[in-house]
């Protein structure tokens, strides 16, 4: 089911999505709201790895990287920095 969105459009709205989880994700424990989030099971990791950094960055959090065995899937761990 496509929900009557081109393969392009799909793909941006995924895209969009994903990178919207881990935003929130990053604002989570920037906000000191938990230490550490995972967020799991990215499929457009590669895509989603270089923008997460950046926000990561700019919001003064880590950003670990953890690909799935497979390396299809892409797990996200939003970490607080150590003092």
């Amino acid at each position: 089911m496509n929900n009557g969105y081109t393969g392009e459009e799909a793909l941006t709205r995924q895209l969009d999505g994903e990178l919207r989880l881990v935003h929130e994700a990053i604002l989570l424990v920037a906000a000191h709201g938990a230490p550490r989030v995972l967020v799991a099971g990215l499929r457009l990791g590669a895509q989603v790895l270089g923008p997460a950094r950046r926000m990561a960055d700019a919001s003064g959090v880590r950003l670990v990287p953890l690909w799935t065995a497979d390396e299809e899937h892409l797990d996200i761990r939003v970490e607080v920095l150590e003092p």
